[in-house]
């Protein structure tokens, strides 16, 4: 059960990272809050962009690398975590992105960050494949 739905996150990262690159990339941008380029000291494509990669980076990690799986999921949960400041953004602003185009849509995936991050942590630790 474990090995499944370790595997779906991967997935579910490797088609976010690359939709962060190609299709979604610019309707993204309205998730970045203006606080993060300042912080940052970067735009919000280079956000969206650098977001995108870490998200193949880690969906691959997870998939390839079985040794450092409980920490590549830790990571992944805490890269869920650092994410969600943009989702609160989003909500807030009530502005649409690729996907969530509705109030409620947006306030659900509010929700669905602690499961992502539940997801990460539960699915990566234990026994190896």
């Amino acid at each position: 059960m474990r090995a499944v739905a370790r595997y779906a996150l991967a997935a579910l990262l490797l088609v976010a990272g690359v939709s962060h690159l190609t299709w979604g990339r610019r309707g993204y941008r309205i998730v970045v809050p203006d606080w993060a380029t300042k912080l940052l000291r970067t735009d919000k494509d280079m956000i969206v962009v650098a977001s995108g990669a870490v998200e193949i980076m880690l969906g691959a990690g997870l998939a390839a690398l079985p040794r450092d799986r409980g920490r590549i999921g830790a990571i992944i949960a805490a890269f869920f975590v650092a994410v969600f400041p943009g989702n609160l953004h989003q909500w807030r602003t009530k502005r649409s992105a690729p996907m969530l185009d509705t109030d409620t849509k947006r306030f659900v995936r509010l929700l669905l960050q602690p499961v992502l991050v539940a997801w990460a942590l539960w699915s990566t630790r234990g026994a190896r494949d």
